[in-house]
């Protein structure tokens, strides 16, 4: 066996298995020692039966008085007594009735499980057995792995599955080089992979956590490394700066820019007037003022004569966008020269823009990446703004640099705050401004935490900012009901709602189910303030700008990430009007340290920080982000480790090594460069 082996060579793995592991990705022996444990239980200290206590526990027992019989509705119990020299305790699995054959007696047997208070009797339910003679154990008296299961295999089996490949493992070749791994006290690759499925102690454990994650780590800062590297070889077109262009930009507008705003708009005036391309992402708090800060960039690159395309994630937000775009620089001679391009312009309108863009007679265009198909052809493109997408890998350059014939400037803007630690490793490539200050036009957002015993003065509050002509939003956790759930669903809310306490007024819903054109319509309708109240789920949670929105309810707050709550809150109070964000509990429980903390602060950053600690990056990335991050090991909130491999890399960099060498941690630092979410 090797390897690359596939499945179907282990003992247990028949063709329907086969198919059944395969769904879930794994096809070789590869395949299954990368498919790492989700969470550990320890059950590797032996407990005398005397000393039980609730919780996990692992016996070194002889098991007597065996029973068998069949419950209500088909349900086979089988009943035993475990005894060691300092007791007794009864033993119960529920549908496995080849217990009572296959355990033997005036055998010692170990036995883990969970002791636990069941019907009035302390007991051990459905424990794992495996004879004291069958040593090492597999499923007792040790660390054991719990894998992300399916309905078709379970971690039993993967634990099983695991086993025979310990041959395999024990010749796995080092990925990191060897001097690295000496300097910094890691574990090679093998011990590491043999360790974090099958652990002999919580140290080994924690060591081969510190291996994986280091090399985790590693891979990423390498990969910006290499992105940065590859983008610096190119060259851009220099932007010169005009400050009497800035400055009648600045007058015409209808506030005053924040000094954060002035000194990020610096920043990126220096970076493109130079021939080496701007590669910046600007972080900004909800509100911060990020588009002004685009649209000052976007003049001085089209009064140079150069093209910039601004990339939104839908086309709601790029709709949004093109509108404030074109309000900003109305008073310029750029005004006639902005356009929206997206899926939904139809046929015959989307030729003409492209026509005229080859023609140079568009300086601006904003859309969806559909705006970088094959048929689209730029005369001079300077400058993409990218929104909430930030990752730009070197195929994606290379593409834009051989179709541009030089490479365009890149400015990428997000609306969630990234904590430092977070922003140095994961984009390493990117030179970083903060926009840490809101403009002083905003009347911002006042949150209350409310429990469903106050929901009535709730309601009698949010009717008083309907009468008075504003809109408020209800966001869900849920489209559905799911009975598994305490959580309330946006289609029963929204019903609720239209049935009941909004009944006089216009109640909308919108979904992430619903077809996009569907969703426009309904979000539009709700723009237009033909929607008095809309019913949604978080598809409402980034970008898009409703100023006379002032209320927003979130139903089962306690169920949503700091990072995610603070980017709701920020639809409301957007304008001169104060906006009211009101967290809805599931239940009357004390609230949360994530709930008291967006109650007393609205600093997204401070927020963002404690979002980490707490949950993790996937709290402040989402789903579609966080799988960018390909981090199964390490944790972004360990500054030990991260500080441990930032040292490391500067160590390979000493040394002037090359990568290449070093083929799987190539390989690893090749795929992470392309990761984009432009796909």
């Amino acid at each position: 066996m090797t390897i690359n082996s596939d499945l179907k060579e282990l003992k247990g793995v028949g063709p329907v298995l086969e198919r059944q592991l395969e769904t879930s990705g794994l096809k070789t022996v590869n395949d299954l020692i990368n498919y790492f444990p989700r969470r550990y239980d320890d059950y590797s200290h032996i407990t005398d039966i005397s000393n039980l206590s609730p919780g996990l526990v692992s016996l070194k027992v002889h098991i007597n008085g065996l029973k068998k019989r069949r419950a209500r509705r088909g349900l086979h119990i089988t009943e035993a007594i475990a005894e060691d020299e300092t007791g007794r305790v009864k033993i119960i699995w529920f549908n496995q009735p080849y217990r009572a054959q296959s355990i033997l007696p005036n055998k010692q047997y170990y036995l883990s499980g969970t002791y636990d208070l069941n019907h009035q009797y302390f007991q051990i339910i459905n424990p794992s057995i495996e004879l004291v003679s069958d040593t090492p154990t597999s499923h007792t008296a040790r660390i054991l792995a719990t894998y992300r299961e399916t309905a078709k295999f379970n971690s039993i089996l993967i634990r099983k599955l695991i086993s025979q490949t310990l041959d395999v493992i024990s010749q796995l070749p080092e990925t990191l080089p060897k001097w690295l791994v000496k300097k910094h006290d890691l574990l090679p690759y093998s011990q590491a992979i043999r360790a974090i499925h099958m652990p002999e102690s919580q140290q080994e454990l924690g060591a081969a956590k510190e291996r994986l994650g280091f090399e985790e780590l590693l891979v990423l800062m390498l990969a910006a490394k290499n992105i940065r590297d590859q983008y610096v070889k190119t060259k851009a077109l220099i932007v010169p700066f005009k400050t009497d262009l800035a400055v009648d930009f600045v007058n015409h507008l209808p506030f005053k820019l924040t000094d954060a705003q002035r000194k990020t708009v610096w920043q990126i005036y220096k970076d493109i007037d130079n021939q080496n391309p701007m590669n910046r992402l600007v972080e900004g708090d909800v509100g911060s003022g990020k588009t002004v800060v685009a649209a000052m960039a976007s003049l001085m690159v089209a009064d140079a004569g150069l093209q910039v395309a601004f990339l939104a994630p839908t086309e709601l937000l790029a709709s949004q966008h093109a509108e404030t775009m074109s309000k900003l620089l109305a008073h310029t001679k750029l005004s006639n020269k902005i356009v929206l391009l997206t899926g939904s312009v139809r046929p015959k309108a989307k030729l003409e823009i492209k026509k005229r863009l080859k023609n140079n007679e568009i300086s601006i265009v904003i859309g969806t990446h559909a705006i970088f198909q094959e048929s689209v052809d730029w005369h001079k493109l300077g400058l993409i703004i990218i929104d909430e997408q930030h990752r730009f890998g070197v195929e994606q350059r290379q593409k834009l640099y051989h179709k541009a014939g030089h490479m365009p400037h890149i400015l990428c803007l997000t609306a969630t705050p990234i904590p430092r630690s977070l922003a140095l490793t994961v984009y390493g490539e990117l030179d970083v401004s903060i926009l840490d200050q809101s403009p002083a036009n905003r009347a911002g957002v006042e949150t209350s935490i409310v429990s469903p015993n106050s929901i009535a003065q709730m309601y009698d509050a949010i009717s008083s900012e309907l009468i008075s002509g504003h809109q408020a939003y209800v966001v869900c956790p849920l489209i559905t009901e799911d009975s598994s759930s305490k959580t309330n669903s946006a289609e029963k809310v929204y019903k609720d709602l239209s049935a009941g306490v909004f009944k006089n007024w216009r109640v909308g819903l919108l979904h992430g189910r619903m077809k996009s054109e569907d969703k426009d319509k309904i979000m539009q309708q709700f723009i237009n303030h033909k929607i008095d109240v809309l019913v949604a789920t978080t598809v409402i949670e980034v970008g898009v700008d409703v100023s006379n929105a002032t209320v927003m309810i979130v139903e089962s707050a306690d169920h949503f990430g700091l990072a995610q709550l603070h980017q709701l809150r920020g639809r409301v109070g957007r304008a001169e009007h104060k906006g009211h964000c009101y967290m809805l509990m599931s239940d009357s429980s004390a609230p949360s340290k994530r709930l008291r903390a967006i109650e007393n602060t609205d600093d997204g950053f401070e927020l963002a920080e404690l979002d980490l600690e707490l949950r993790g990056p996937g709290a402040i990335y989402g789903t579609r982000q966080h799988g960018l991050l390909d981090l199964r090991i390490a944790k972004l909130t360990d500054t030990k480790l991260i500080a441990k491999t930032r040292l490391a890399l500067k160590d390979f960099n000493d040394r002037s090594e090359k990568l290449i060498k070093y083929k799987q941690l190539a390989d690893k630092v090749q795929r992470a460069s392309k990761l984009t979410y432009l796909n």
